[in-house]
């Protein structure tokens, strides 16, 4: 391997991650969910109900399109929006019922990606290979 394709490298291993994701959820009978709606689902589902602030730093998108993102989970009924206490103009996305109906396939297929993506690889590696992943995400 050459040591300028690294990023490269990275970018297939981003699409190849993409694809199983999006072939586990169609598999699961989840459909009209794109990777980046997923990640969404899986912060909430995860981390409870946050604000669109907090989403977009979550999975590192613009807000704006975290926001039409948001609607349309909101449009297939995964998510809702609730206002935020005494302050009006915030609100914070939630999942619905039928949002956290989908957090056992949410569980089942992140587990069955680590599995996969870890395979052979020993945990001084992988802590090795987060750090230096941290590291490149740090410099862009």
């Amino acid at each position: 391997m050459k040591k300028d394709q690294i990023v490269f490298l990275i970018g297939r291993i981003q699409y190849k991650a993409g694809r199983f994701l999006t072939r586990e959820l169609r598999a699961r009978g989840i459909h009209g969910l794109g990777v980046s709606h997923a990640e969404i689902l899986g912060a909430l589902i995860f981390q409870g109900p946050l604000t669109m602030t907090e989403i977009a730093k979550t999975i590192d998108k613009d807000k704006s399109t975290i926001t039409a993102l948001v609607n349309k989970l909101t449009r297939l009924g995964y998510v809702e929006r609730q206002k935020h206490g005494a302050d009006n103009r915030v609100n914070h996305i939630a999942v619905t019922i039928q949002g956290e109906a989908l957090r056992p396939a949410f569980i089942s297929i992140a587990r069955k990606l680590r599995s996969l993506s870890y395979r052979d690889i020993p945990d001084e590696d992988r802590e090795t290979l987060v750090r230096l992943l941290t590291k490149l995400n740090e410099n862009l």
